[in-house]
């Protein structure tokens, strides 16, 4: 699903929301969660899962295509961990 498929959806399920408010409700959602990882935060939602970041370290890697060695600077990135409620609904059998 993109973001403009939620939209969507969710202008569907609240017929009382315009498209633009949704829009911004959508944004304001996403925009708040990398707010909070870009402070080294975690963002929980409960019964969905978490957000957080983690720190990779520096490293000398490989350009695919020449083969040639780069180096490639440490940087935190983004980790998502579900919840016990997501992961036993994706295991279900049927």
């Amino acid at each position: 699903m993109i973001r403009s498929e939620l939209v969507q959806l969710l202008v569907r399920d609240n017929p009382d929301l315009s498209v633009r408010d949704v829009e911004r409700i959508v944004n304001v959602f996403f925009d708040e969660i990398v707010a909070r990882l870009s402070q080294d935060g975690r963002v929980e939602l409960r019964g969905f899962g978490a957000f957080s970041t983690r720190a990779r370290d520096a490293r000398t890697g490989r350009n695919p295509r020449t083969g040639e060695m780069v180096s490639v600077a440490a940087k935190r990135v983004p980790y998502f961990k579900p919840g016990k409620e997501m992961r036993v609904r994706l295991n279900v059998s049927e």
